[in-house]
């Protein structure tokens, strides 16, 4: 007996799970809100990576892609997409699985509330429902194992300090960029921009806005004494490049960038066609008048999708508590030596239910697709008899 795969996003991750899906013959359906497979990586296309094609493609990947790409060559998002994603998408054994333009606006357990039936196999048999928003309306959908591999880029981080809103940004929200500029876009960054962030979105930012001959950037970063996230003998060049050339702009190698460290935004406020912001930094007060926000302050998932099911998320990073406790365990910070941490680390005190990718980090920025590949590897390894999704006694 089969029972049916709900995968919530067509990323890498949720691509490489539908490949384990078809795998294993199991019937599944992936679900993608945007109108195109990989949209999130889509959308900061013009940024290349710092790991290679050979981390990137999983072994699904290749064996069902014959000519994928490999090598040392670091892709942008824009060749990820054309050259992986997409062609992984239009597989014979993903044909007519993905829907597009279908949101899975929340899960809940068929019949049941959140606090109902915990930890007992009555609520381990009963399906999931999914609420969907399509191009033709609301509907439903059930599954028996879900896995969210939503990913983050679409629910960033706000300004104010503690991670709330600042002051009049809610009100201004539409002249805030939230993500990654495109350097290329003619005229569109000119003038004063501020920047707030100081990981490795915020350095691409600045050294990319930094480059174009029209824009000035004032640079806020919340640490009084920024290292960059610089990592000893750094195997990665473009990260290394990025963190050098990072300290090369906090120490004045270009007129035209401002760096304030220990940084937090007090307030902004409309000024015309332009933006005050009030900040306070390590030397004192300042205000600023942009033209242009760029808020990279980080992302994290949609928690709201599975609040009517049992996750225990950690009260620090906003990861399922397993996984997070295995991560905040484990020494060393570099997303190249993150532990591989099982199974069990995955699970969620709703059975069958995976959070897996980018989003099962929370607010760690350690994650690479790589790691997302493994839990895969890791979840079909644990599923592989079926069984383990039929009621008791079945």
């Amino acid at each position: 007996m089969q029972r049916h795969v709900a995968i919530l996003g067509a990323g890498p991750v949720g691509l490489d799970a539908a490949l384990a899906c078809a795998d294993a013959g199991w019937p599944f359906t992936v679900y993608e809100a945007a109108d195109t497979v990989a949209a999130h990586v889509r959308a900061w296309g013009h940024v290349r990576l710092f790991t290679p094609w050979d981390l990137n493609v999983s072994h699904r990947m290749r064996t069902h892609l014959p000519n994928a790409p490999q090598g040392g060559d670091c892709p942008t998002g824009t060749e990820l997409a054309a050259r992986l994603l997409g062609p992984v998408a239009a597989l014979p054994a993903l044909e007519g699985r993905i829907r597009l333009r279908t949101r899975v606006a929340a899960i809940a357990r068929t019949g049941l509330l959140k606090h109902e039936q915990i930890g007992n196999d009555t609520r381990a048999a009963a399906t999931f429902t999914l609420l969907l928003d399509t191009p033709d309306g609301e509907n439903t959908a059930e599954a028996d194992l879900v896995l969210d591999c939503t990913g983050t880029y679409s629910h960033p981080n706000t300004l104010g300090p503690g991670g709330i809103p600042a002051p009049g940004e809610r009100a201004l929200a539409d002249r805030v960029t939230r993500t990654l500029p495109d350097p290329g876009a003619p005229g569109r960054w000119a003038g004063t921009v501020l920047l707030v962030g100081a990981g490795k979105s915020a350095q691409t930012a600045a050294r990319d806005l930094a480059a174009l001959p029209g824009t000035r950037v004032e640079w806020a970063v919340r640490s009084p004494a920024p290292d960059w996230g610089a990592v000893p003998d750094d195997t990665l060049p473009g990260r290394r490049h990025l963190v050098d050339t990072s300290q090369a702009l906090a120490g004045g190698a270009n007129d035209r960038v401002t760096v304030h460290t220990g940084a937090h935004v007090r307030a902004v406020s409309p000024i015309g066609d332009r933006v005050r912001v009030a900040l306070d930094t390590t030397g004192g007060p300042r205000e600023i008048i942009c033209a242009h926000i760029v808020a990279l302050t980080g992302y994290t998932g949609d928690a709201s999708l599975y609040r009517q099911l049992q996750v225990h998320e950690c009260y620090a990073t906003g990861a399922p508590m397993n996984l997070s406790a295995a991560l905040l365990g484990s020494a060393g910070g570099d997303c190249l030596a993150q532990p591989s941490v099982g199974i069990e680390a995955l699970r969620n005190p709703e059975p069958h239910f995976f959070i897996l990718g980018a989003k099962s980090y929370g607010r760690l920025n350690t994650f690479l697709l790589r790691t997302g590949y493994e839990q895969i590897d890791q979840l079909a390894a644990a599923y592989a008899d079926e069984s383990v999704l039929l009621p008791a006694g079945t």
